[in-house]
């Protein structure tokens, strides 16, 4: 059956009318550039002052893009989701820690949500960020090969020790683990760490996966160069896919540094980019006849790439659902993707993040600003919302 991405009544079955009205007048507002770059900065400002603005936060932007602050409070919202047949993918989204007592913090909090995934068929995966839990200066001396002083290659070691706690408790209880990719000046690191830990659990199904990011330019060719390595060390190659978003913070790094840019040069390139791994991955996953041990995430916002994905699936003899591929979106966005393939069977999970909330604010102001720079985006959801609110409207005129 085709995907009707403009069913707005399942696409929209998870709000009251409050929130969706709610959603409208967030939207409207990422809508402008402007209003998100002043309200970033008066943010920031009153909560470096200690202003009692965490109330008016919690009730828009972060109820919106969040599930809560803590483990337990994302769990009401997890299993809400799964009655709609949309599992939740916790994650603890504070970033660019600094000292080890918070490094452990994060460490805990993932192992913390993976211990609940473990009792709970609503979390199908864990996941976690590098920067969580590791000095980003020292990530990228070692991205970039350079000698590590003694403290840094201490820190690299405790580095290597955390990843590996996380993996091998997510191995222990049976729920996937994925890490995030982040900027490219420390992404070497990153996957590094990605490989190590799935020659250590990959080696009968997916515990670990890792992250491309298609913006970036040649990562077809990575891909298959970590599918060529995953089977001559006898592992199983576990890959999330998106597009990437740190894009404009990549291009004016490269700008100021006189260097080439690591970025794809326009979103045609990158979307073919994407479509280009995501072929690749389905074609290795196989057939149900024949299934290999691989398993992929398609994590996007693109209806066109879900629809392709999904049609080829189905063309392999796929049953929705059936083959180790899922559909990943935001929290809060795109909700007319998540809710409409799992109405049809896909798997299909939301990134569910959650911290407490001054932490959490990078997040936040990264979720405004990529809904403001990305075409379309913002316009699709106000038009989207729009429509379900009056068809909402109508059928209470109706009856």
């Amino acid at each position: 059956m085709p995907l009707n991405f403009r069913d707005t009544a399942i696409a929209f079955q998870s709000h009251s009318d409050a929130s969706l009205s709610r959603s409208y007048l967030l939207f409207r507002t990422l809508a402008s550039p402007s209003l998100v770059k002043v309200g970033k900065t008066m943010t920031m400002w009153a909560l470096a002052l200690k202003l009692p603005i965490k109330g008016i936060i919690r009730k828009t932007v972060f109820r919106q893009f969040c599930g809560g602050e803590t483990v337990a409070d994302c769990q009401a919202v997890a299993q809400h989701n799964w009655t709609l047949g949309v599992g939740s993918i916790l994650d603890y989204s504070v970033e660019g820690q600094t000292d080890k007592e918070a490094y452990e913090k994060t460490v805990d909090m993932t192992l913390q949500t993976l211990a609940m995934a473990a009792h709970e068929a609503s979390i199908p995966f864990g996941v976690f960020k590098v920067t969580g839990i590791a000095d980003t200066r020292m990530l990228e001396k070692v991205s970039a090969r350079h000698p590590l002083n003694e403290d840094e290659a201490i820190a690299w070691e405790r580095t290597q020790a955390r990843v590996d706690r996380i993996c091998a408790f997510a191995h222990k209880v049976g729920v996937p683990v994925m890490l995030d990719a982040e900027e490219t000046w420390i992404q070497d690191a990153i996957d590094q760490l990605a490989l190590t830990a799935m020659a250590a659990y990959n080696k009968e199904k997916v515990v670990v996966y890792t992250t491309v990011q298609c913006y970036r330019t040649e990562r077809l060719a990575a891909l298959k160069k970590m599918y060529q390595d995953a089977q001559a060390q006898g592992y199983v190659l576990g890959v999330k896919l998106v597009r990437g978003a740190y894009m404009e913070k990549e291009r004016a790094r490269a700008k100021e540094r006189g260097l080439p840019s690591p970025i794809q040069p326009n979103k045609m390139a990158t979307d073919q980019e994407f479509d280009a791994c995501v072929s690749f991955m389905l074609e290795a996953i196989g057939r149900p006849e024949q299934p290999s041990n691989m398993a992929c995430m398609i994590g996007s916002h693109n209806e066109e790439s879900a629809a392709s994905a999904a049609a080829v699936l189905s063309a392999k003899g796929w049953t929705p659902g059936q083959a180790p591929v899922c559909f990943a979106q935001l929290y809060g966005m795109s909700d007319h993707i998540s809710f409409v393939m799992a109405h049809q069977g896909h798997q299909v999970a939301k990134y569910l993040p959650f911290g407490p909330i001054e932490k959490v604010m990078p997040y936040l102001f990264r979720r405004a600003e990529e809904n403001t720079s990305v075409k379309g985006q913002t316009s699709r959801e106000l038009t989207l919302i729009q429509m379900e609110r009056k068809r909402r409207k109508a059928n209470r005129k109706s009856t």
